[in-house]
């Protein structure tokens, strides 16, 4: 028997679709702003003397970038709160879990940048006679930021996409809404193409920036 598609029932639930889209966007711009501020804290970490405070971050960034980001919402939601006595929301255990994912790209994102600019302009700079933070504000930083721009976009998209796995932890984004909209509509082709349709056009237009700012980086 032939299948036959009916996207229509979909209009009456469209304030739990708003809801999911408004979710979705607002952890991703949340948790990639939050992100990007851990990430600028562990990158000027790791690029310390001291030597302990590297290894230190290095252990923390090495976690987060090798386990899977469902792992990390499982258990900070689940076995933090037994470790600490601190119970957090599903939300909170979403916000911090991404945050601190986010970061850990984020960070090596901002040291390689860092790292990539020549050591003539550090020699430069202290020819000078600036100090570290003004030679990183004034030379470095201005010319690293450049090379940054295309990664750091590239993963905020991954930011975007990560937030369908929040589902798990019934936070109500998009995948989410999705699921309570096939448990009432028995009709998941049409809510799962409606939420695949809705994150291509969230994610395509931050695809297409980030593969447009590689190609002038690269001029």
């Amino acid at each position: 028997m032939q299948y036959q598609w009916d996207f229509g029932f979909l209009l009456q639930y469209k304030s739990l679709i708003a809801t999911g889209v408004l979710y979705t966007i607002g952890f991703t711009i949340g948790t990639a702003v939050s992100g990007l501020l851990l990430g600028c804290l562990i990158a000027l970490a790791r690029l310390s003397t001291l030597r302990f405070v590297g290894a230190i971050v290095i252990g923390f960034t090495e976690i987060f970038r090798c386990t899977p980001v469902l792992v990390q919402l499982v258990w900070c939601y689940y076995a933090l709160p037994m470790l600490t006595g601190i119970e957090l929301s599903a939300a909170t255990a979403a916000f911090v879990t991404l945050t601190l994912y986010g970061g850990s790209f984020f960070g090596e994102i901002i040291r390689g940048g860092i790292i990539s600019v020549d050591i003539g302009q550090w020699d430069a700079g202290r020819a000078l006679g600036m100090r570290r933070h003004q030679l990183m504000m004034r030379i470095v930083f201005p010319q690293a930021f450049r090379r940054m721009i295309p990664p750091l976009m590239n993963q905020t998209v991954l930011q975007l996409k990560n937030t369908s796995l929040l589902s798990v932890l019934a936070v109500p984004d998009l995948l989410y809404q999705g699921q309570l909209i096939t448990s009432a509509s028995y009709r998941p082709l049409e809510t799962y193409t409606m939420i695949a349709v809705i994150y291509f056009i969230l994610l395509f237009p931050l695809t297409r920036f980030a593969h447009r700012l590689e190609a002038r980086g690269s001029h």
